[in-house]
């Protein structure tokens, strides 16, 4: 694990010093912009703190937006506890929404957490090419890093919300602080365009210090952007210069794939991943403490983290692997095992105490909410079904099979036996959902491919039909409003409408 790039994931404007030292520290009162934008390390710095707002976006939202938000994984429900709060209602498909805005506090913070990234990437952009570097190398490199990371945090905007303001200078007043909504092909538009300039700009996997943003990484993101485009031959073309020239490979085990706590980072499948580091200098995250069914005693959750002081939950958790999803694996698919796991909660008021949970996520860790595990954005296996996807949508599927047939391989299947296009559309959907499995793809799948109200309204049913099955204790069941809010995006944040006259 390289310890200088955690470093400046959490460290932000306020670092000083050259692109070696990460953990320099001054006042962050002592900078601004007209004092800080000078050097190749004024800029390289600020490039370290561009990244820092990915930590809490994938430790704390984007699951529940992309994955809590589907039909995997649902919300274990603690009676005991009377409120309801913002993750419940995204679980429940009735997220309280009115004239296009909602007061959920988790669309609040994705939206300010994607802002800032922009803000800081925007400063970079507009001032860089004024500023003498070592070399041009060095200088394209931070260029496209900014750029990708700006690409990325209105990917995730207009995948959220469809339509947002377009920031693409600094902010320097009120006057320009609030901006018109722009159509979700115009925010497509400048994601191509940042996404595209990036790839040329970034070096490639082999060159670039290790968790940051590569060639590789920029032109997977707008492969993404042209799924949702249905730009198959773009698509095409993209992923087959990535698996041609890349230096990407599957990890043999599928449960290689990911992180652990301090060991397999960015390891040969990873394209892009959120860095973390276990330890006492604030770069941690505590995702499976966020994920794992409660009420769990302090033994109970010591078998699944491994922790030397593990100390009980209690509340309400979520991200629960739904029968559905269980039910997706085929037999003797190795994933299922890897992914998911059961634990039996003595202190549950069901029936039966026994609950899946995440167990891909749950590494070994030496202390209580305190881990160092990665966050996959994208991972090569997501590569090869993209191609395979955008193949057989031009009626390649023979070829389309091939690639599809690498990530079943690993998995310990057999080759695909589907033959015609649909049915290999519906083969590369299914084997989409079971390796990605809750990495925050299902909703956004669901969203692209126009399955969301037949999907989720055939889901809601079960729930509504069998609560007891979806983890309820006995006698309880789900809102009146549950599964009534099937719109593909969410409301933009109440709290931010009132500093705008746009939305």
């Amino acid at each position: 694990m390289n310890k200088r790039l955690i470093a400046t994931w959490i460290l932000g404007i306020a670092l000083t010093g050259c692109s070696k030292d990460f953990l320099t520290i001054v006042p962050e009162t002592a900078l601004s912009s007209a004092t800080f934008f000078k050097t190749q390390a004024d800029f390289q710095q600020a490039v370290n703190a561009t990244y820092v707002p990915l930590r809490p976006i994938f430790n704390e939202r984007w699951w529940i937006l992309g994955e809590l938000h589907s039909d995997n994984s649902y919300y274990a429900r603690n009676v005991l506890f009377g409120a309801v709060d913002p993750t419940e209602n995204i679980a429940d498909f009735a997220v309280p929404t009115a004239s296009g805005v909602t007061a959920n506090d988790n669309v609040l913070q994705q939206y300010r957490y994607d802002y800032q990234i922009i803000a800081r990437a925007n400063q970079i952009l507009a001032l860089i090419d004024g500023v003498t570097f070592d070399s041009d190398a060095v200088k394209s490199n931070v260029k496209g890093q900014a750029l990708f990371l700006r690409a990325l945090a209105y990917y995730q905007l207009v995948r959220v919300f469809g339509k947002v303001p377009l920031h693409l200078v600094p902010v320097t007043g009120r006057d320009d602080a609030a901006l018109p909504l722009s159509t979700t092909e115009e925010i497509y538009a400048q994601i191509e365009k940042d996404a595209t300039a990036a790839s040329t700009l970034l070096p490639n996997k082999a060159k670039q210090e290790a968790g940051r943003a590569t060639s590789g990484a920029a032109k997977t993101l707008l492969a993404d952007l042209y799924l949702v485009q249905k730009k198959w031959d773009k698509v095409e073309t993209l992923m087959r210069d990535v698996i041609t020239n890349d230096g990407y490979t599957l990890m043999p085990d599928y449960d290689n794939a990911f992180s652990f706590s301090s060991s397999n980072k960015n390891n040969p499948e990873s394209v892009f991943e959120v860095q973390y580091l276990e330890g006492s200098a604030g770069y941690n995250g505590n995702l499976i403490y966020r994920i794992t069914p409660t009420p769990i005693t302090s033994a109970e959750l010591g078998v699944i983290t491994g922790t030397s002081n593990p100390q009980g939950l209690s509340g309400e958790n979520n991200m629960i692997p739904t029968p559905d999803i269980i039910a997706a694996y085929e037999p003797g698919d190795k994933r299922k095992d890897i992914t998911i796991g059961y634990v039996t909660l003595s202190q549950s008021l069901r029936d039966n105490k026994v609950y899946p949970y995440v167990k891909k996520f749950a590494r070994p860790h030496a202390l209580h909410q305190n881990t160092g595990t990665n966050w996959h954005v994208y991972r090569y296996a997501e590569v090869l079904l993209f191609m395979a996807e955008a193949l057989n949508e031009q009626g390649k599927t023979a070829e389309a099979a091939t690639f599809l047939n690498q990530v079943r391989t690993r998995a310990g299947l057999a080759a695909t036996k589907a033959a015609s296009q649909a049915d290999m559309r519906t083969a590369v959907y299914q084997e989409r959902r079971v390796e990605l499995a809750f990495e925050a793809k299902r909703w956004f799948d669901l969203v692209r491919t126009s399955r969301v109200k037949d999907v989720i309204t055939a889901y809601g049913a079960r729930v509504k039909a069998n609560p007891l099955n979806y983890y309820f204790p006995a006698g309880a069941v789900p809102p009146p409003n549950a599964f009534t809010v099937l719109d593909d995006y969410y409301g933009l944040p109440a709290v931010e409408a009132a500093l705008t006259p746009y939305f």
